[in-house]
């Protein structure tokens, strides 16, 4: 089994409750998780899975939590074509920059070479009330690619 790394972007605590829950069905799965609420690039092993969970705050912006290892993935990484990943996105489709802070992380991740697995699930807070829901039956069609 994989060795899992789900790394969090929260302002109000939505993104830790969706990633506490896929956390819990990684594990029952066999897979060893450790969760990243504060992440640094030079603490991620780049031979784990990474699962990015965030919320968008601001006008699309990345939650303040995450901002130094985006930056770091922007200013100072290598390409990272060995890293395998998957992202979930939070926001507010009555907002302008629906998803912004997933979709800006997505593309920088993109741009580095990481392997997304599936695509990125985008959760809109004005259609569920429980996104750890939605996550969970994300998971669900590409567990067996970790």
């Amino acid at each position: 089994m994989a060795t899992v790394d789900i790394i969090i972007g929260t302002v109000y605590g939505s993104a830790v409750l969706v990633a506490e829950t896929l956390e819990e069905a990684l594990v029952k799965a066999g897979h060893s998780v450790t969760l990243h609420e504060d992440a640094e690039l030079d603490e991620l092993d780049q031979s784990h899975f990474w699962l990015f969970v965030t919320s968008t705050t601001g006008q699309g912006d990345i939650p303040p939590n995450l901002v130094s290892l985006v930056e770091a993935l922007r200013e100072t990484c290598p390409p990272i074509p060995e890293v395998r990943y998957a992202l979930v996105a939070l926001g507010d489709s009555s907002y302008d920059d629906f998803c912004g802070a997933g979709r800006q992380l997505d593309e920088q991740l993109q741009e580095l070479q990481a392997q997304s697995v599936t695509a990125r699930l985008q959760v809109d807070a004005t259609e569920t009330l429980e996104p750890e829901v939605p996550a969970l039956e994300w998971l669900k069609g590409w567990i067996e690619k970790i």
